[in-house]
């Protein structure tokens, strides 16, 4: 710290009286001020005037103690304790503060022992090394809240001085955490932590309103947050049914400052003018259509805070309404939801439309697709030649619900050419996809539910949806073309209108296909061959099961093709828009469900693919086979059936057991070794459901 300038004009002097006067002063006002103190005493001991430092730094000393200020005395022993004490003293000194600081700790004596501190006193450095490391062990004492990643808050329960380890409960198990380790992995939360308050007093957390609660969450944290991991943090106190309502409820505030685009982070402000002066200095940092989403969501704060986006964006319009009229559309639109549409202006939706020499790039310039979809409605309002625009944005639009609405409105136009031209379009679709691969992934969904789509060419359109998979122009597509192999989707309805020459040509491409799952590939050929016998080979090993086994199995298959997998598919893509797919743990839990779905489809598809039906003619039975009662001398009864009856505790065996296959083919009468026993058969009868 530099003197004051006082301070060393007397020092210069040697007036020491007026240093002690001052010092007297500050000594009344802030006794924790160490860097004025220590650096005066330094400063007297550099003038040969160390006594005279001594003197004061103890008047210095007592004050604190009087105070119980026993944190900054801690501190000026470590920075002065060498002026104000001989060697000898310093440490019964430091001791002293410690008790006081932390005396009521119930581990507090046990871990001072444990760091060493009463062993080479003489040695000031190394005391100074153990009091740093008593005081990092000493907030992990019993009782202590702390966290640590991916085990949320927990309650430090004991503390093993022989172990050197801490026993910390948190709300799933107990861990023992080393006095090493300790620093590294658990972090100490202090009271008004909103994860403290979680465990200790989460009624009352509960019960605070939206905003307040978000507040205790944000504030709890040295970072803004993302929704995610507001949610993860109040995960117990809101509950999942509440989420949605709550959130929306609770951002509102005007003090929640969003910053971000896509990924957006959530942080306090101080007051409601910090929150607004953070937005406009985010709204004017921003590129334009991030500004339009910013008007929508931070201008209903404050009217002045509106008025001011709203001018930007209008001068902006203005400004870009010749080179990007797309993005002239869109303020123009912004500013009109907002309360405040820009009158007079010659950018105004209407005039472009009308006066635009090229619509083309006027449309493709609207990003937002409800406003694509607004301008097309317009441009058919307007204009004649409305069919041979809609019929060239075919081409370009990307948005499945507006390559809808411009298909269905050219197929209701009443036009014999405009009906022509949107035909042609559609074949030259299937033939050349890799073309227009936004609006072939679009035709492919589609089909599904269009069986004229379906009809055109069914064997082609199958083949190149197969294709399209692995080709680069449809990487971004990928995820759309792979659940159109699922069942009831585009690919399965295509099966259905195949002829039988066209069946082995279908199963080859299906086989080939790299991206398709096991379970989707089987499901495909396994309907392939269900409609054209002459496909289908018989499976090497048959999977033998009652009637009542094999429905329940069909129904689950059922299941999980009709409504899991869809729901995980739907979850997944809900998880990979809360952001960072790295920390997103509802995307990752989402994904192993895929995983596990998809692994079970697989082996469900593959079993029923080879099942057979158990079926065994009433009455006594000949012999032992599969579907058979056996009675054994002794009494006990044992039932043989398929893997997926097998009930091993009740004497349900499956066939495939060493002990069926033992009995296998015996007749009433005979020996057989069972667990090494000699047992007679008494008797076979058939099973009945």
């Amino acid at each position: 710290m530099t003197l004051p300038r006082a301070i060393q004009s007397s020092l210069a002097r040697a007036d020491y009286a007026a240093i002690e006067d001052d010092w007297l002063a500050r000594l009344g006002q802030d006794p924790a001020d160490l860097d004025y103190f220590v650096g005066v005493a330094r400063a007297l001991v550099g003038t040969a005037e160390e006594e005279r430092a001594r003197f004061l730094l103890e008047m210095l000393d007592e004050q604190l103690k009087e105070r119980d200020a026993w944190r900054p005395r801690l501190k000026l022993l470590e920075r002065a304790g060498s002026i104000l004490f001989p060697p000898e003293g310093l440490h019964p000194a430091i001791l002293q503060t410690l008790e006081r600081l932390h005396g009521d700790r119930p581990s507090f004596r046990g871990l001072a022992e444990t760091v060493g501190l009463q062993r080479a006193t003489h040695d000031v450095p190394k005391t100074w090394e153990k009091v740093e490391r008593l005081e990092t062990l000493l907030a992990f004492d019993i009782g202590s809240v702390v966290t640590m990643e991916g085990k949320g808050a927990g309650r430090v329960a004991e503390v093993n001085l022989g172990l050197e380890s801490f026993k910390v409960a948190f709300e799933r198990q107990t861990l023992a955490v080393g006095f090493k380790a300790a620093s590294k992995l658990l972090k100490p939360l202090p009271r008004e932590h909103v994860l403290r308050r979680k465990l200790e007093e989460p009624a009352a957390l509960a019960a605070l309103a939206p905003p307040e609660l978000l507040r205790v969450t944000l504030q709890s944290h040295d970072r803004p947050l993302t929704a995610g991991e507001v949610r993860e943090a109040l995960a117990g106190v809101v509950s999942e049914a509440q989420w949605t309502s709550w959130w929306t409820a609770a951002r509102k505030h005007p003090q929640v400052v969003v910053a971000g685009a896509g990924r957006q982070t959530y942080r306090w402000a101080e007051s409601s003018g910090d929150a607004q002066t953070a937005a406009w200095s985010g709204f004017a940092a921003a590129e334009p259509r991030r500004q339009l989403e910013l008007l929508r969501r931070e201008g209903a704060r404050d009217p002045e805070l509106r008025r001011r986006m709203a001018e930007q964006l209008a001068a902006l319009g203005d400004e870009v309404a010749a080179a990007d009229p797309g993005l002239a559309f869109e303020i123009w639109y912004a500013l009109e939801k907002s309360g405040g549409a820009p009158e007079g202006v010659s950018w105004a939706p209407e005039t472009i439309l009308a006066g635009s020499g090229d619509l083309k790039r006027l449309l493709s310039g609207i990003q937002d697709r409800a406003l694509r979809e607004r301008a097309y409605a317009m441009v058919r309002e307007r204009r004649p030649d409305w069919p041979a625009v809609w019929r060239e944005a075919l081409g370009s639009e990307p948005d499945p619900r507006a390559l809808d609405l411009l298909a269905d409105g050219l197929a209701q136009s009443g036009d014999p050419a405009t009906a022509r031209e949107r035909e042609r379009f559609f074949d030259a679709l299937v033939t050349q996809p890799h073309k227009q691969p936004a609006a072939f992934t679009w035709l492919a969904e589609r089909a599904a539910r269009d069986e004229a789509l379906r009809l055109r060419n069914p064997l082609r359109l199958l083949q190149q949806i197969l294709a399209s998979m692995t080709r680069d122009e449809f990487a971004p597509f990928r995820t759309r073309l792979a659940v159109l192999a699922d069942s009831g989707s585009t690919l399965a309805r295509l099966l259905q209108h195949l002829t039988a020459e066209q069946a082995p040509q279908a199963e080859d491409a299906v086989h080939r296909a790299p991206m398709l799952q096991p379970y989707q590939r089987e499901q495909l050929t396994n309907a392939i061959q269900l409609r054209f016998p002459a496909q289908r080979k018989e499976t090497a090993v048959p999977l033998y099961a009652t009637r009542a086994a094999i429905e329940a199995k069909s129904a689950e298959l059922q299941q999980l093709m009709a409504v899991e997998i869809p729901a995980n598919r739907k979850a997944i893509e809900e998880a990979r828009a809360m952001g960072d797919l790295r920390e997103n743990f509802e995307y990752k839990a989402a994904r192993q469900r895929h995983e596990y779905l998809n692994s079970r489809a697989a082996t469900l598809n593959a079993e029923l693919a080879r099942v057979r039906p158990i079926d065994v003619p009433p009455g006594e039975a000949s012999e032992v086979r599969i579907g058979t009662r056996v009675r054994l001398d002794g009494g006990r009864l044992l039932t043989i059936l398929g893997p997926w009856e097998s009930k091993p505790e009740e004497d349900v065996i499956s066939y495939e057991s060493d002990l069926a296959k033992d009995l296998l083919g015996k007749k009433p009468g005979d020996e057989v070794l069972l667990a090494g026993a000699p047992h007679r058969i008494a008797a076979i009868e058939a099973w009945t459901e």
